[in-house]
């Protein structure tokens, strides 16, 4: 393999995690068992749907990446969940309108699933925790946030004893330099913190018309910086969820599940 085509989707990148805090979890792992979750990798891959060439303006046409096979996920002995640290924590910075709070609520309902894992919505901080220096407002008119600093400063520094990991939430737009326009989320692979704006996803005020679409595409985002927080890289191989999006239309064009009959049919098939 030459990424991790493990990460398809909802069932797809369910599963692969439960594999790995499964093998995580075991100090002594017998070179049979190991084999036999390869061969469960090897299953799922055949289910893949393949990367187009990228065209000018998506993120693999401008960002050259190398993806991650599904041992090289294994040997960077990457985050998953053990003993008291177990619970996912969404920690939302600011205010947010009744819509953007059924968001969260939502969202979080969502990751429990995704994740197999208790999903908790910490009490929101004051967006006065982040300091001028850490913002900046566009010709528009619109104030943008650093994640730096948030993941950093925020979220680094607000981790409960019980968390594998922490997704800060903002209402506002994220940049992660002064050379980006800005980001829809970002996260660090080993120190457990991301952040997820929602600020792109929806053209006018949320209301009933638009209030789908918003949820549809946090959710995707959420799970997808989580899977950063879990040391998933970008999946350079196949449609998923973990691909990188260089615009809100490429990141509508990537799925956050897939055909659950086909997973299910396989699962069964291996005795799951």
């Amino acid at each position: 393999m030459n990424s991790i085509v493990l990460f398809n989707g909802y069932k797809a990148l369910l599963f692969s995690l439960l594999v790995v805090f499964i093998a995580c979890s075991q100090k002594k792992e017998s070179p049979k068992s190991a084999e036999r979750d390869f061969s469960i990798v090897n299953k799922l891959e055949s289910y893949d749907i393949a990367l187009e060439r990228p065209q000018p303006g998506e993120w693999l046409f401008e960002h050259e990446e190398s993806g991650q096979s599904f041992e090289q996920y294994i040997k960077s002995k990457p985050i998953s969940p053990y003993g008291k640290r177990k619970n996912i924590y969404l920690l939302p910075i600011g205010s947010f309108s009744p819509e953007q709070e059924r968001i969260i609520l939502s969202t979080a309902e969502y990751l429990k699933i995704f994740f197999n894992l208790e999903t908790i919505i910490s009490p929101a901080v004051s967006e006065d925790v982040i300091p001028k220096t850490a913002r900046r407002t566009r010709s528009e008119g619109y104030e943008q946030l650093l994640t730096s600093y948030i993941l950093d400063e925020v979220a680094g520094k607000n981790i409960p004893p019980d968390a594998i990991v922490v997704m800060a939430i903002t209402s506002k737009d994220l940049y992660p330099s002064d050379s980006w326009n800005f980001v829809f989320g970002q996260a660090r692979l080993k120190k457990r913190v991301g952040v997820s704006s929602m600020f792109r996803y929806s053209d006018a005020p949320l209301d009933s018309s638009n209030f789908h679409i918003c949820l549809e595409r946090f959710i995707k985002t959420s799970s997808h910086e989580i899977g950063h927080m879990f040391s998933c890289q970008h999946c350079t191989h196949a449609v998923c969820v973990m691909n990188g999006s260089n615009s809100l239309y490429e990141a509508d064009s990537r799925p956050n599940k897939i055909m659950f009959g086909l997973y299910e049919k396989t699962l069964l098939e291996l005795g799951f």
